[in-house]
């Protein structure tokens, strides 16, 4: 009778999770910026969520909602201490949003890779609390005890992270025009054409390479437009023959995935204003590369 009973119970736990699933991975993976970390995140609230008392909590969406977004936070903090140990510029671990482009929240915001790269320079609780409210739309109460702080730190906190990122973000172009300038900028990067890139970018434009310490990216960002043009001329002959080209999609946005004898070796991501290329984003740490890669849909 019990073990029936307990059988039905989890199943029931089982099912009321992964209800719930892509919406904790998509709070989890914003505070983060690591898909990677983010299913750790979800292994444990599993675990935490098999062991709770399940029959004394009301609803258990709020239940969920707050492990994964403490964790993720604890997380964040000690992630915080390992990424400045990391070898050259950090980018958050891209995802494949084909199949769901809000990544389980109400909006799509906290999504797009420089969105993501601003947002680590607020500390963890302030991260959770514009997520919390922007991407998935929760009611300042509810955040407040998820982040055990009262109601008005929660709306400053929200407004405080507001406005570091207004301070670096610009106005978006559509996704039609993002993908036209990123097909001008490859054709241009590919072939070493220095005045075409030159037309192309920002005066502030920066290139950013995340290889984790592999050879051939490069360990300081690239900062200015003479400086990145010449970055990417210099760096066409060694690292565009032979590669294979396939269009992709991550965090919201077109993107390249870059291959070379049937390996990914970059995913190349650009974040674009009204003026031209703001952010080049090569993603070449085979780590964070291989975890998208498999993530994509068969074929391409």
């Amino acid at each position: 009778m019990h073990a029936g009973d307990d059988a039905d119970s989890l199943d029931q736990a089982a099912r009321q999770f992964l209800a719930m699933r892509p919406r904790l991975f998509g709070i989890a993976y914003r505070v983060l910026g690591s898909a990677t970390e983010a299913e750790d995140i979800l292994q444990e609230t599993w675990m935490r969520w098999q062991k709770a008392d399940r029959a004394n909590i009301v609803e258990p969406m709020a239940f969920l909602t707050t492990v994964t977004a403490r964790l993720a936070i604890n997380l964040a903090q000690s992630a915080r201490a390992r990424r400045e140990s990391y070898v050259g510029p950090w980018l958050p671990e891209p995802v494949d949003t084909s199949s769901d482009p809000q990544l389980g929240a109400e909006r799509a915001e906290a999504l797009e890779l420089a969105v993501l790269l601003l947002l680590e320079k607020l500390n963890p609780v302030e991260r959770a609390a514009y997520v919390l409210r922007e991407a998935f739309d929760y009611p300042y109460r509810q955040i407040a005890d998820i982040l055990e702080t009262s109601e008005s730190n929660t709306r400053q906190l929200v407004s405080r992270a507001r406005k570091h990122l207004a301070a670096g973000r610009v106005e978006q172009v559509s996704s039609t025009e993002h993908r036209r300038l990123l097909e001008v900028f490859l054709a241009a990067a590919r072939t070493g054409d220095l005045k075409a890139l030159e037309d192309l970018l920002t005066a502030d434009v920066v290139s950013y390479s995340d290889g984790g310490g592999v050879r051939g990216a490069s360990r300081i960002p690239v900062v200015g437009r003479p400086h990145v043009s010449k970055y990417l001329v210099a760096f066409a002959p060694r690292f565009w023959p032979g590669s294979h080209i396939r269009w992709v999609e991550a965090n919201g946005r077109p993107a390249v995935l870059v291959s070379s004898d049937g390996n990914a070796v970059a995913l190349l991501s650009v974040d674009v204003s009204a003026e031209g290329i703001r952010r080049i984003m090569w993603m070449m740490n085979p780590a964070k590369l291989s975890s998208y890669v498999a993530s994509l849909p068969a074929g391409g």
